[in-house]
This record gives C-alpha cells, structure tokens and sequence, in this order.
C-alpha cells in the first residue's frame, strides 16, 4: 500500500509538471470542450499560423472547428507536433518509473531522487523541442506594434493565394473588436457576440456561457488593453478576405458567483494573454472574428 501510495503522488508531480498552461477564463479561452483553440481559418484552418514578434512561439492545433480536417499528405494539412513530443517524453518518463520499481522501489529519499529526475527530463526534452520547432519556422511574419504591412508566408501546401494589403483602419477595426468581444463576453451578450463573429465562433462563445450559467459563476474580463499586435498573414479566397493576427493584451479578469463574491482571478492585478485571431469579411465589409488560437 505505501508503495502504491508512492506511486500515485509520483504520477500526480508527474501531472503537474508536464500539464500545459490553461487560463480557464476570458472569452476562447474557457475549460469547456468548445474552448481553447477553436474556429475556422479557411483553407489554413489546420495550418500553423506564421510566428511573429509578439508570438514566436508556435499556436496550438484547432481543437475545435467545423472545416473538415485535411487527410494526412493532403494541402492544408498540419501534422500534430504534441503527439511526437509527449511519445518521447512519455516513453522517458515511463523508462524512469518502471526503473524505480525494479530496482528496489521509491521509498522517500527515491521518490524525491526520481522527481528530480522527472524534472530534469521535463526541462530538457521542452529545450530541445522548442530549439527544433524554432529552427523549423519561417522567419518573423509581420511589423510589430500593430503596424501596416504585408502578410506572412503562405502556411501548407495549397495552390497560391492573392496576398492581402492589412490597413491602419484593419488594425483598428481588431483591436475594437477584441474589446467589445470580451465586453459582450463578460455581459453574457449573446446577440452582441452574434453580431461581432462567424456563427460557427458565436456557438463556441454561447455554450462556454451556458457552462457558466449551469455552474453558477460568471467571468468577467474589464479593462482591456492591447499591449502589443502585428500580422501573421493575411490573404483572400473564396471570395473572402482573412487576417491572422497576434495580439498581447491585458486585462482584470475575475470570476464571480452568484453573490458576486470572486471565487477566481483578481479584482486589482491585471493579467496578461497572447492569443492569435483571425478575422474575415466580404471584399469592403466589416470584420468578423472566425477563430482564436492559444499560444504554446
């Protein structure tokens, strides 16, 4: 039993140290199964964005959209890159646990030896993907500070896409629309959220909201503040424009219950996201946001 026990809390360190960073807050960005990465991106919905300056860092896969995902070899198509690394840090991490229970168990002083371990192939394994993800990516995409520039490289094998000149109007019109979606988000404002996005997203956005209603809870995001954007890429097909752009912003963010006591976040600190949008619209219409992608 005190070896199970042992066991157990090696594997749950071991959770907490390879868990990815969730914010479980802010409009996109809920714990339910519709949130996270999620939307459409046309035909580069399950292509990674390009990097930029203010997301180096490469943008996780949809995990939640209504384009059909490409057949592995097809166009368009973005091998899973977590899969590879959790294959390889798994098969270490499980070499160090079955190691440990062949030769002699934990015991306390082995069990902290084996966490050390843990943690050292965590560190590792992490450089070393992030040094291999870096190299394998186009150089930055984009100005930096939300100013006019041209798109970013074409993602994934399709035939070529006339590129999109991105405005100083365009650029205002994102950093609207990422106030006012987090306004109607924390004003549960379904019919405002409907007006700003694709209905595929404003469907994302209101179940989120139904989960905080069958909760009791309310997230509310105020205050927001664009701290630093430039474009991915950009580009026109099927008769419709896309903007794909990284934005830094921060923001009071805090859940309250029913009795409007905070039960997460904090009501003075502000907190700080960098999420990748896209926008469409019909030649010479408005924005609307079609997707939103968390950063590794």
């Amino acid at each position: 039993m005190r070896r199970a026990f042992l066991l157990i809390a090696a594997f749950a360190a071991l959770s907490w140290l390879v868990a990815p960073d969730l914010a479980f807050a802010r409009a996109g960005s809920s714990s339910s199964s519709a949130g996270a990465s999620m939307g459409s991106r046309g035909s580069r919905t399950f292509s990674a964005p390009a990097p930029t300056n203010t997301a180096p860092s490469s943008a996780t896969p949809m995990q939640n959209s209504l384009t059909p995902a490409p057949a592995a070899g097809a166009p368009g198509y973005g091998a899973p890159r977590s899969g590879l690394m959790g294959g390889v840090m798994g098969g270490l991490l499980g070499g160090l646990l079955l190691g440990s229970l062949f030769h002699g168990g934990f015991g306390f002083f082995g069990l902290f030896g084996l966490l050390i371990r843990i943690a050292l192939v965590v560190v590792v394994v992490r450089f070393l993907w992030r040094w291999f993800t870096r190299r394998a990516q186009p150089a930055f995409a984009g100005p930096n500070l939300f100013a006019p520039g041209g798109p970013g490289p074409m993602q994934g094998g399709g035939p070529a896409q006339p590129p999109l000149a991105i405005l100083p109007a365009d650029f205002a019109a994102f950093e609207q629309l990422l106030q006012a979606v987090q306004a109607a988000w924390s004003n549960h404002d379904v019919a405002a959220l409907r007006g700003m996005t694709t209905p595929e997203m404003a469907s994302y956005f209101a179940e989120q909201l139904a989960e905080q209603v069958s909760r009791g809870v309310r997230n509310m995001v105020s205050a927001v503040k664009l701290e630093q954007g430039d474009l991915s890429e950009a580009w026109t097909e099927g008769g419709r424009e896309y903007a794909t752009v990284a934005m830094r912003f921060s923001m009071i963010d805090v859940t309250v219950d029913g009795a409007g006591r905070v039960v997460d976040g904090d009501g003075v600190s502000r907190t700080q996201a960098t999420e990748i949008w896209t926008f469409l619209r019909a030649p010479g219409g408005r924005w609307l946001l079609s997707a939103i992608q968390q950063t590794r």
